[in-house]
Order: C-alpha cells, then sequence, then structure tokens
C-alpha cells in the first residue's frame, strides 16, 4: 500500500478490558479442568503467569486437575515449561516462585472429594470465603462428566465456570448442554468463551463504530456494498484430527467465532457499554440471520488431510469453507457478507473487510486509474499486532489526473500503549474473575446461530479438494463473483517504523 502517515500516539489507559477501569477483583480460587492439555499449556497456564506477573490476579489459589497421575512437583515442572516456551518476556526466577506458591495439582482419580479438598485447601490459603472460577479446557464430550462432578464436590457455589467451545454440534446437543449445565449453575454464572472477543482488534471495531461520528451514518446498505470476514489458517489439522474428524471448519470456527465477529461488525449501538445491552444488540443480529443455504456455501479439503492418523480415508469432513450469509433486516437488507476459513492455506490472517459502494458514476478521464484497483475498504486486522486501514483513491503527484489507490493506516506499534495489551485468554479470565460478561456469549445466541446452520448441517453437500498453500477450492470465485476475495492482499501494511 502507499501509506499516508498519521498521528496515531494516545494516551495509555492502563490494562484494563475496554478502557474503563475495573474495580479490583477478590480473592478467587481458579481450577483448572484438564490442566495437562494443549490449551492449558499453551494459553492458559503462560496466561495466568502473566497476570501474576502483572499484578492484576489477586489473592489467588489455582488448583490443577486432569487424567495425569501427577504430584504437585510433577505438574510444576509440566507448568514451567510450559511458561518458558508461550510466555512473552523472560520467566525470572523470582517471579516463578511468587506464580508456583499459588499452585497444587489433584489427580482427577481422586474423584469428586479428592477434587473438594484440594479446594477448601486452597481456600484456607487465601482465607475467608474466596469466589471460586472453574476453567472447562476439556473436550465437549467431557463437558457433563466435568460439570457433574463439580456439583458432586460442593463447588457450584460463589463460582462462575468458563466453557471452551465448541458449544454443541448442532441445535438438539447446545440445547442439551446448555440445559445441563443451567440444572447446576445460574445462567448468571457462566462463562461460555470466544478467544476472537478478547481480542484488542475486535473490540477496536465496537470502539471505532461507536465513539466516532465519521463513519457510524455511512454504516449501512446505502453505503456499503459488501463485507469479507477471512481467517484463512496455514497450520494442518495436526494432533486434532480425532476433534476435527467430529466436527469440521464451520462448526469449528464458523459457529463459534465468524459469527460472533459478524455481530460486532453489524450489530446496533447498544444502549450502554455492558454485557446486557450488548449480548441484546448481537441477538437482534443472529434473530436477522437467514439460514445458511448449502447452495451458497463452498466445502474444501485440503491434499493429504484422508492420510492423518485418526482420519477416515473416505472422510467428507471439511478443512475449509466459505460461505455467504444475509441479514434480514433494516440495515444489511442485500449486503452479503462473505466468511472463509481453512486449514493448510497460503498465509494465516484474520481480517475484516469492508467495501464501501463507489461513486455513480466517474468525472475522470479514461486511463486516469480510479476503479483499476477495486472499490475503497476498510480493514481491521484481527491478529494481536491489531491494524486498521482504510484504502482511498488520491492523486498522483505530477501533470495531469493519475490516480493511486493510498491508505490511512493505524498500528497498535505506532502508539505508546503496545506494552498495556492482554492477550485474548488473559483478558478474558480477568473479566471473568470480575464477573463482566460483555466479552462472552449467551446461551440464546449460540442456540440460535444453529439453528441457521441446521439447513447446512443437514445437507452439507460434497467436499472439494484444495492445494495445500493455496486460497481454497476454485469454486470460491464464483460464490463471490462479480466481486473478488480481498485476500491475498495486493498491497502490503505499513511496516513497523
Amino acid at each position: 500500500m502507499t501509506d499516508v502517515d498519521i498521528d496515531t500516539r494516545v494516551e495509555s489507559k492502563g490494562a484494563t478490558s475496554r478502557g474503563d477501569e475495573h474495580s479490583p477483583v477478590p480473592p478467587h480460587v481458579i481450577v483448572l479442568l484438564g490442566a495437562t492439555g494443549d490449551l492449558t499449556r499453551r494459553k492458559l497456564l503462560p496466561g495466568l503467569f502473566h497476570l501474576s506477573r502483572a499484578g492484576l490476579l489477586p489473592a489467588c489459589c489455582i488448583v490443577a486437575t486432569s487424567l495425569e497421575e501427577f504430584d504437585d512437583e510433577a505438574f510444576h515442572a509440566f507448568a514451567r515449561s510450559a511458561c518458558e516456551e508461550f510466555v512473552r518476556g523472560h520467566v525470572t526466577d523470582e517471579h516463578w516462585r511468587r506464580f508456583l506458591e499459588r499452585i497444587s495439582y489433584v489427580p482427577q482419580s481422586a474423584g469428586p472429594a479428592g477434587l473438594a479438598k484440594a479446594v477448601a485447601q486452597a481456600e484456607a490459603t487465601i482465607g475467608g470465603e474466596p469466589h471460586r472460577l472453574h476453567y472447562l479446557s476439556v473436550p465437549p464430550r467431557a463437558a457433563e462428566v466435568v460439570v457433574e462432578t463439580l456439583s458432586q464436590a460442593g463447588l457450584a457455589e460463589r463460582a462462575r465456570i468458563i466453557m471452551e467451545k465448541p458449544f454443541g454440534t448442532d441445535l438438539a446437543s447446545a440445547r442439551h448442554l446448555n440445559a445441563m449445565v443451567q440444572r447446576i449453575f445460574d445462567d448468571s454464572q457462566v462463562f461460555r468463551i470466544d478467544h476472537f472477543l478478547g481480542k484488542e482488534a475486535a473490540q477496536n471495531i465496537l470502539a471505532f463504530r461507536f465513539a466516532n461520528g465519521l463513519f457510524e451514518p455511512i454504516w449501512n446498505r446505502s453505503h456499503i456494498d459488501h463485507i469479507q470476514i477471512d481467517v484463512p489458517e496455514t497450520l494442518s489439522v495436526g494432533a486434532r484430527a480425532d476433534f476435527y474428524e467430529k466436527t469440521g471448519a464451520f462448526r469449528d470456527m464458523v459457529v463459534t467465532h465468524l459469527f460472533q465477529i459478524l455481530a460486532f461488525v453489524a450489530m446496533e449501538p447498544p444502549t450502554a457499554l455492558e454485557p446486557r445491552a450488548i449480548n441484546e444488540e448481537k441477538n437482534k443480529v443472529f434473530r436477522s440471520l437467514r439460514p445458511v443455504d448449502p447452495a451458497q456455501v463452498v466445502r474444501g479439503q485440503y491434499e493429504g488431510y484422508r492420510w492423518s492418523e485418526g482420519v477416515s480415508p473416505d472422510s467428507s469432513t471439511e478443512t475449509f469453507v466459505a460461505l455467504r450469509c444475509e441479514i434480514d433486516n433494516w440495515r444489511w437488507a442485500g449486503v452479503p457478507f462473505y466468511l472463509r476459513t481453512g486449514k493448510q492455506m497460503a498465509e494465516g490472517a484474520r481480517i475484516v473487510s469492508i467495501a464501501f459502494r463507489e461513486p455513480p458514476k466517474s468525472m475522470f478521464p479514461p486511463g486516469s486509474g480510479v476503479g483499476a484497483q477495486g472499490p475503497d475498504h476498510l480493514t481491521f486486522d484481527l491478529a494481536d499486532s491489531s491494524k486498521l486501514s482504510l484504502s482511498f483513491y488520491g492523486k498522483r503527484p505530477g501533470p495531469g489526473m493519475k490516480l493511486d489507490k493510498l491508505s490511512l493506516q493505524f498500528a497498535l506499534h505506532d502508539t505508546d500503549s503496545e506494552d498495556d495489551v492482554l492477550e485474548a485468554y488473559e483478558r478474558l479470565i480477568y473479566d471473568a474473575m470480575s464477573g463482566d460478561q460483555t466479552l462472552f456469549t449467551n446461551a440464546e445466541g449460540i442456540e440460535r446461530l444453529w439453528e441457521v446452520s441446521q439447513p447446512l448441517l443437514d445437507a452439507p453437500g460434497e467436499v472439494e479438494l484444495y492445494r495445500v498453500g493455496s486460497w481454497g477450492p476454485s469454486s470460491i470465485k464464483e460464490l463471490i463473483a462479480p466481486r473478488s476475495w480481498r485476500l491475498p492482499f495486493e498491497r502490503g501494511w505499513r511496516g513497523h517504523r
């Protein structure tokens, strides 16, 4: 891209979730269920360590439990290895010593009584009646057993529970899961996590839309031609093949993540920046979503997927999906939303791209370059680097009227606040401890998304093979025609200066 530099210096507001100052969170016992799994190793333990190092954990103890027959010493070694590999910055001995004092381990074989005893010991260490935060880092099929274990252990009181996606695999299973959890926990205690919503850039969509008078008046069908939400990944399914065979790209990514981002882009202004108001506007979007039309969906599978261990040789599971969906309300009627995600693709990216309508008539002479590089775009990069770009046509210096595509760009590293950023899981754990459900999803929204997805689940159609390192099956061009996919970018992001 040709860059037009703008002053993006901002005053630091600290590391809170949405620019507001949280009240100090009360003392907690955090129970990590599935504590030796990949998510805990890569995200939860490093995230908790970073919160501890940053002084954002209150008086807190962590009780870890899993299938492995570890003792405290073995789990401490596991945790140290995880933090040294995945924590940002250096793990000093002093920070690690203070963090280690918080952690104990109890194997799942100890049963509900053993877990209750470990939590009681942690609570005695803190004193008083600390809150409890249960993080279920377990496969969906294990969620019911784990919730029952918490109930039998008497750990539902003074508790909140964080549940990982996917929340069911269809409408019936989602309703069953919600009903099972709500037998033991009130819905106000349940935090259904989507780490995409914890990203700084995702929240910046809300800030950009609702804090600025420049764009909100044109954020509608009269000025926007179409919207793309594109999350290609270069990774294979790897060791998750068994999980992926039962899930696929649509259930794993679209229902859980991409539809949630769509709601941030499409929602009406909430009456307040608080959980109930935001969830109500998101649910209005979901209620207005038209059911997914299988004829407007392309399902793909990368070549070689069927050779993965645990995958059927005639598997029809999709590792790629692209679809067109529409929101049937006054703001968005007739505006297509194109969603795409897949494994083993050419690049890894997470973008939301807003394509504005082009002028109805051009006064510029032939050869000027107007329209040659597509419509103006507003692009949000949802990667951890957090970038935003607005592209537009401007005159090329010199004689004549030649136009080039220019851009205004913002990046988090252009500000004084890059060090204040909390990684998505860190932010969401902190919010759950504070009781703030703003960035979490609720039962009504989840069930509605499975409802609009049901036509595709009932008649998914054939999968098309695509090459590893490509942008997916060739038929995705027909899906979006006469428009074109925003990725791959013809012009790159401005580098760090």
